[in-house]
């Protein structure tokens, strides 16, 4: 069972701590960034991680929305001969990091290759990259993934990659796109080059399945914090669904400034989106169901202030630059902490206080468990496993396993990531039972630890805590004081958070009888929070444990 989670519990303990080299580089980089960034002042991870780049370390850069970790690949990139390439999943994302560069200094020079270019763009901007003229250069994991892109790339053997969004990588993240999975892979096709990862929200599966996929080496591991100390944290609790929509609505209603409510369902965006315009707000609606024109008509509409709401799915989310949004509401509790905490953190990025609300009915956790996945059948497991014998992983092999299977392509997708997931964590290869068996497996061990972070939402909503605190507990950090600010501090509930144990510290490895290996991620006065490899989050009573000695620490796994 352990090879089934081998990135996330191998490595747990952080690299070793940078070395003295790296103080050489703190005077370059922080001049680099004011000459040509105008940063007079650098903020918290950043020159830790650039300096690290320059030192010949990857590096994994966990830090909130809004903390400026584009800079830091911006200035490696400089001070680092050749190329950067940047590796981002949206467009507008794109267009707006390649803006923000400007074309003041020729040291920033930029330019994308996308979907939405011609061929002959895309073979002008190489051609351009080869000949030194680019700085940085553009393209989603689709593009790497091309075959004749990788090839002029591995010619052009650019020195940095920068991975944005890199909670995508992770089978255990927001995303499933198969050429983020891959993206170990295509690196070291283009000639394994220095590396930086970076998220807004990285627990610790998610932190480890990125080092391990993105096959980072000798990697500094940079984590500036979760605590957003200007986001006040609320909870309105509901009876049921008339009560919530009036709750959601009376909010939009009464806050000022710039919004967000954010739906489970595009049915639910789209009536809340009604009711709200019939507010008197300037309101749209936004989810993956509509066209990329309207996408992209709602997105710069909310961005140049024409818009006051924004109702969405979350699929409004990566590429929202908009420093003053004062406050986001959560119609329906997501399915998990990770995605949550990435959604508030939308809110504020100007410093400014900002408020984030979630209307909590009990009964919309079952959204969560339902969105989680099914166990795939085995004989469909075993179909698309002969299908797929011998395809290489390219993007043909989905459509190569649909024409002899007749299955749908997300159902095909699905199953060609877990067969790689099995694969790529020294499990069985093949078509044969074990390998089926496996792919059972692994989805079963993903759907459990779905529907463990359900119930921590569920926590996460019913709790008498600093709501700040059980955040950035469960994302395995100590929160340094109370936030002061959340419904809960202002209360008088909260007690002061709890910052180790004796026996079981954070981030330990301990061993559970019936659940088996895991690790600390949270404490409190009188339980502590553990991630189990085969059965997902559990809080468990410290009273409890320790009379009936139900954990004991663990070394962990061999790597």
């Amino acid at each position: 069972m352990a090879e089934r989670f081998r990135g996330t519990f191998r490595s747990v303990t952080p690299p070793p701590p940078p070395s003295a080299a790296h103080d050489q580089y703190g005077d370059h980089v922080r001049r680099t960034a004011e000459e040509l960034f105008g940063h007079s002042s650098l903020l918290p991870g950043q020159e830790e991680a650039m300096s690290a780049l320059l030192a010949g370390q990857d590096v994994l850069l966990v830090s909130p929305t809004g903390s400026g970790k584009s800079l830091s690949y911006q200035v490696a990139g400089v001070l680092m001969e050749g190329c950067t390439v940047v590796v981002s999943p949206l467009l507008a994302l794109q267009r707006d990091q390649i803006l923000g560069l400007g074309t003041e200094h020729r040291e920033l020079r930029a330019d994308r290759i996308s979907s939405a270019e011609s061929e002959a763009h895309r073979d002008e901007v190489l051609t351009r990259a080869a000949e030194g003229k680019l700085e940085f250069l553009f393209m989603s994991p689709e593009q790497l993934a091309n075959e004749e892109v990788s090839d002029r790339l591995a010619e052009i053997a650019p020195t940095l990659v920068a991975v944005d969004e890199a909670h995508c990588v992770s089978a255990w993240g927001h995303d499933f796109r198969p050429d983020y999975l891959r993206l170990g892979e295509l690196l070291e096709r283009i000639g394994s080059p220095r590396v930086i990862a970076m998220t807004a929200t990285a627990a610790l599966p998610v932190r480890e399945d990125i080092v391990e996929r993105l096959r980072l080496r000798n990697h500094e591991l940079v984590v500036t914090g979760f605590e957003r100390p200007n986001i006040s944290l609320v909870v309105d609790r509901v009876a049921d669904e008339n009560q919530q929509e009036d709750a959601v609505l009376d909010l939009v209603r009464d806050t000022e400034g710039a919004g967000i409510v954010y739906c489970r369902t595009r049915r639910s965006a789209e009536e809340y989106a009604e009711a709200v315009t019939g507010l008197g707000r300037r309101a749209a609606v936004y989810h993956a169901g509509l066209s990329q024109k309207a996408r992209r008509k709602a997105h710069e509409a909310f961005l140049d202030g024409d818009l006051d709401v924004i109702v969405a799915t979350s699929a409004f989310g990566m590429g929202i630059d908009k420093p003053d949004i004062r406050w986001v509401v959560h119609a329906q509790v997501p399915e998990s902490p990770d995605t949550y905490y990435q959604e508030v953190g939308r809110a504020g990025r100007d410093g400014e206080p900002a408020t984030a609300t979630l209307v909590y009915r009990s009964e919309d956790l079952s959204l969560g468990k339902f969105f989680s996945g099914g166990i795939p059948d085995i004989d469909v497991v075993a179909a698309v496993a002969k299908a797929a014998a011998g395809c290489e992983r390219d993007r043909d092999r989905v459509a190569h396993v649909r024409d002899r299977t007749g299955l749908g392509p997300r159902k095909v997708g699905r199953i060609l990531n877990l067969l790689d997931e099995v694969a790529d964590t020294g499990g069985p290869v093949g078509t044969g039972k074990k390998v089926v068996d496996a792919v059972v497996e692994r989805a079963e061990a993903y759907r459990k630890l779905q529907h463990s972070r359900v119930e921590m939402m569920r926590t996460y909503a019913e709790t008498d805590r600093c709501r700040a605190d059980f955040l950035v507990g469960y994302f395995g950090e100590e929160a340094t004081a109370l936030c002061g600010v959340c419904d809960n501090c202002r209360a008088g509930h909260a007690d002061a958070p709890v910052t180790d144990h004796a026996v079981f510290p954070l981030q330990s490895h301990v061993h559970h009888e019936e659940f088996g290996p895991g690790i600390v991620t949270d404490l409190e006065e009188d339980r502590l929070t553990v991630l189990f490899e085969d059965v997902g989050y559990r809080t468990l009573s410290l009273r409890l444990v320790e009379e009936q000695r139900l954990l004991a620490p663990a070394q962990p796994a061999a790597g």
